[in-house]
């Protein structure tokens, strides 16, 4: 029985290492149309976007927290250093979520 679960265990954590090995992709390596190819696709992706810099983009609102909406923003890709794409941000209109409403 103890010998079943290790090898489960194995063969799962031998699964998972080469997900861990990818990281997220590298909007600088990538054009702009595959970066919004790869949001569309996923609804939202984490790209790496500098050397210590990361963010979540979304392809629109419906996969933002509840509190927050869309604002357009500017990242840097392999062909532009224009490529817009979808950030979700706290919906300042929104008074329902901020903190000591009335």
């Amino acid at each position: 029985m103890f010998t079943r679960f290790a090898m489960t265990a194995a063969v799962l954590a031998a699964m998972a290492v080469p997900a861990l090995a990818q990281g997220r992709p590298d909007a600088r390596a990538m054009t702009c149309d595959q970066v919004l190819g790869l949001i569309d696709q996923r609804g939202a992706a984490v790209l790496t976007t500098g050397q210590y810099t990361y963010d979540r983009y979304v392809a629109d609102r419906r996969f933002c927290m509840m509190e927050e909406t869309t604002r357009k923003v500017s990242i840097t890709t392999r062909d532009t250093d224009r490529c817009r794409v979808n950030l979700c941000e706290l919906d300042e209109r929104d008074t329902l979520w901020r903190p000591g409403w009335q």
